[in-house]
């Protein structure tokens, strides 16, 4: 059975430990050098970067996120040996972990990361379809002739050179189609190599809970539960016409998932319609002012993310979630195209406002659409509000610094609540 040796990258029979270097990180299958759609998913990310960045945090537990009214935004794994998880309200956080360091998010530094992760892997493929900043699709058929090396082997390589040169680690998922492997990326993390094979794909999929069909989230987990589907074992008992019945276009996504058929395509770079951040609560929020530093947090990612790709909006979307699973969006149009935390932050605080009588609520979102290329300035003049002008300019001021200087040169007051 073909093996592969994750540290040294030698290729040999089957065996518990490589030939050439006595790892035990070692991964076999009858198909991994057949396989070639791959999801890579960063370990930890925000954690890892400010862990990279400070080497004195490296062997404690760091969570970022705001303050002790705030929430978790990542946690390391040694905070989450105690049980911290992201969206977790910080002072339960650290009730669990008092020995935590909190750590600020620093959205570029993420962001700058992120960008040479892709130039890495650009070198593979250029099939790369990123879902995140610290995740992607990657589809590498055809590239073994290029590389002198099965797929497999060149994720490997990624992998080991991720370490080495950024010193950033992350988990990789190997199988025949986006929908598996991306389960694969995340069932040995952290440093994780996993596959599913065609022939085992059966075998995986038996028993699993129907959560682990991308797209199911808890309000379609009920709506199944009550017609009695559970397991991927339940879905297989239905036809494809009796789930389209019930569940609409949906039905027939679950069919095929059930099956581990999956005919999409990694789509390279394909056209952003906008760009949104959403967190989910651990417990349900009415407080006007916890979800004000949520709100501001989330605004601040959508920012760095749209600045990250160049790109501005003219359309503000607040997204809610009550705590009976109604979700209610608003939106608000701006005079022109923004990128700024602080426009974003300030169009969408109204609209919280204006809602806040629907709370509590279990999820808050916040995104921009109708997306142009963004060449600032990225706010409008307005008599009624005269610092505007003066916070862009800072804002702006803060981003070139940061370009220059490195991304903690310059800390937004916000983001040390």
């Amino acid at each position: 059975m073909p093996a592969l040796c994750r540290d040294c990258l030698t290729t040999f029979d089957a065996g518990a430990r490589c030939p050439a270097c006595h790892s035990r990180r070692v991964v076999a299958g009858a198909e991994l050098f057949d396989l070639s759609i791959a999801h890579m998913d960063c370990d930890a990310f925000y954690a890892s970067v400010e862990k990279r960045d400070t080497p004195a945090l490296r062997d404690r537990p760091v969570i970022v996120g705001g303050g002790h009214r705030g929430v978790v935004t990542t946690a390391c794994y040694i905070a989450r040996i105690h049980g911290v998880r992201s969206a977790m309200p910080m002072f339960r956080a650290l009730q669990l972990c008092p020995e935590a360091v909190v750590v600020s998010p620093r959205f570029e530094a993420y962001a700058a990361a992120s960008r040479e992760i892709r130039a890495m892997m650009e070198d593979l493929t250029p099939a790369i379809e990123p879902l995140s900043l610290d995740e992607a699709f990657m589809d590498l058929t055809g590239t073994a002739r290029l590389h002198g090396a099965p797929p497999a082997v060149m994720l490997a390589r990624l992998m080991r050179r991720m370490e080495q040169e950024l010193r950033l680690t992350g988990s990789v998922g190997l199988s025949h189609n986006k929908f598996l492997a991306k389960i694969a990326s995340d069932l040995d993390k952290p440093r994780g190599f996993s596959q599913i094979s065609r022939a085992g794909t059966a075998d995986f999929l038996r028993g699993k809970p129907v959560g682990i069909i991308w797209g199911v989230g808890a309000a379609l987990r009920g709506q199944l539960e009550r017609a009695g589907i559970a397991t991927i074992d339940d879905l297989l008992r239905w036809d494809q016409a009796e789930l389209v019945a019930r569940f609409g276009a949906m039905g027939s996504r679950l069919w095929h998932m059930a099956r581990g058929q999956d005919t999409r395509r990694v789509a390279r770079d394909p056209k952003v319609k906008s760009i949104s951040k959403e967190t989910t609560f651990e417990c349900d929020l009415h407080d006007p002012d916890m979800l004000d530093g949520h709100l501001w947090r989330l605004a601040d990612q959508v920012s760095a993310r749209a600045k990250a790709k160049g790109l501005a909006g003219r359309v503000v979307t607040l997204k809610l979630k009550r705590a009976d699973h109604h979700i209610l969006t608003r939106r608000h149009s701006l005079p022109e195209p923004t990128a700024l935390a602080d426009v974003i932050y300030r169009a969408a605080r109204p609209l919280l406002a204006h809602a806040i009588e629907a709370a509590p609520f279990r999820l808050l979102g916040v995104g921009i659409s109708e997306l142009a290329p963004d060449g600032g300035p990225g706010f409008s003049a307005d008599l009624l509000d005269p610092g505007a002008g003066r916070r862009a300019a800072a804002e702006r001021a803060m981003d070139k610094l940061r370009a220059r200087f490195g991304t903690g040169a310059v800390v937004k007051g916000r983001s040390l609540r």
